[in-house]
């Protein structure tokens, strides 16, 4: 593919002018403004320094409805910038507040539904609400943005730039094009300050639309492993790969042989299968796994069974959850059987006294992500669920 790049900078004020008038976006796959206020600062005074910033990176994109200009590098010091011109910021805190205010029914609160959720946010919520500064100010809601002033005037918006890299791929075809860009996405974050391996790898979720759903569902948001002072939601595209050479092989003798230290390409690997791209032929076909390529069906009856059986959603550890979830998941996605939820207690006892086992193996317990130790949570896993598992 002949791709080409331009290079070159904008005055601030042009930058908020494109964001406002939606000229340039922000693809599904971007992860949510992660910047604290601090930070917002911190940038707006390197640009009164004449400090350097780094140059953001946008590219063009073909579709059906003409042309796009995705950011994809750069989305946190565009947000701060257009925040900083409104004099605004999101008030997380009381959104927080709101939250656990909403927990307790005898409180009495505004409706829950009238909230914005400023954790999961992007600028796209504000400049729906107007293509102006004076639109978005009388719209946005009391309490769910606090105001700032960052000492930014007029002159100072015209007379400091910010750079940029254009990158426009001579291909039309979507699928092309998403796949060029998620590559982008990815090298740019393994270069830079690296995302979270979940948050890079989600921009290759969108080589296929319609599968969106299936790489990262909702029911699967709230599940998380705390480990000392990180928290991780549950990476199901880890268990569905694996779980689809399972599958395929019928056992974990060869589960992710040859990736040892790349799991993240054995990852990909399986995501290319699933959108129909070229892959490894490790994996069980999609369509015999989810015959008619429909999975909703199946992912109700996961997600059902998880509320049944009161899966715990936190996690101290890897290993916990991947005892609850590995034969969980092969039994209900890849074999079509359901778990008896009559029998929980009973089932839970037997994975507890097998994550006791595991976590009391000093070795196990300190490096779970070693391929023997993973393969055997997976059999064991898959193993105590056999029985509770029913046509």
């Amino acid at each position: 593919m002949d791709n080409r790049v331009y290079y070159g900078e904008y005055s601030l004020k042009h930058w908020i002018d494109l964001i406002l008038k939606k000229n340039i976006v922000l693809p599904e796959y971007q992860r949510y403004f992660v910047w604290e206020e601090k930070q917002v600062r911190k940038l707006i005074e390197t640009f009164k320094k004449n400090e350097f910033v780094p140059p953001v990176t946008i590219g063009a994109f073909k579709n059906d409805d003409g042309n796009l200009n995705l950011i994809l590098d750069g989305q946190q010091r565009l947000t701060s910038i257009l925040l900083a011109y409104l004099g605004l910021f999101p008030d997380r805190e009381t959104y927080k507040k709101a939250i656990e205010i909403f927990a307790n029914e005898d409180d009495e609160v505004e409706d829950e539904g009238e909230l914005e959720n400023v954790i999961e946010w992007t600028f796209a919520t504000l400049i729906a609400k107007g293509n102006d500064k004076k639109t978005i100010s009388n719209a946005v809601a009391q309490g769910h943005y606090k105001p700032l002033d960052f000492g930014m005037d007029e002159t100072f918006l015209r007379s400091k730039f910010l750079g940029f890299s254009y990158l426009v791929p001579n291909v039309a075809d979507n699928t092309v094009q998403q796949k060029y860009y998620s590559s982008v996405f990815r090298n740019i974050n393994i270069q830079g300050k690296p995302l979270h391996p979940q948050e890079s790898r989600k921009s290759f979720y969108f080589l296929n639309n319609k599968m969106t759903g299936f790489f990262d569902p909702h029911f699967t948001k709230g599940i998380s492993v705390k480990n000392l002072s990180n928290v991780g939601k549950l990476d199901f595209v880890r268990y569905l790969a694996i779980l689809s050479q399972y599958a395929k092989e019928g056992n974990s003798d060869r589960i992710a042989k040859g990736f040892k230290s790349r799991m993240e390409e054995y990852y990909e690997q399986y995501i290319y299968s699933v959108v129909g791209e070229n892959s490894l032929p490790i994996f069980i076909d999609f369509a015999s796994a989810f015959p008619g390529v429909s999975y909703k069906y199946a992912f109700q009856r996961l997600d059902k069974a998880i509320n049944d059986l009161e899966i715990p959603t936190e996690f101290d550890s890897i290993i916990d959850m991947d005892m609850y979830f590995f034969g969980l998941i092969y039994w209900i996605l890849f074999r079509e059987k359901t778990v008896d939820s009559t029998s929980k207690e009973k089932l839970k006892e037997l994975l507890q006294a097998k994550i006791n086992t595991f976590r009391a193996d000093d070795p196990h317990k300190k490096s779970p992500a070693a391929l023997k130790y993973l393969k055997s949570r997976i059999d064991s896993s898959i193993e105590i669920y056999n029985p509770y598992a029913h046509d």
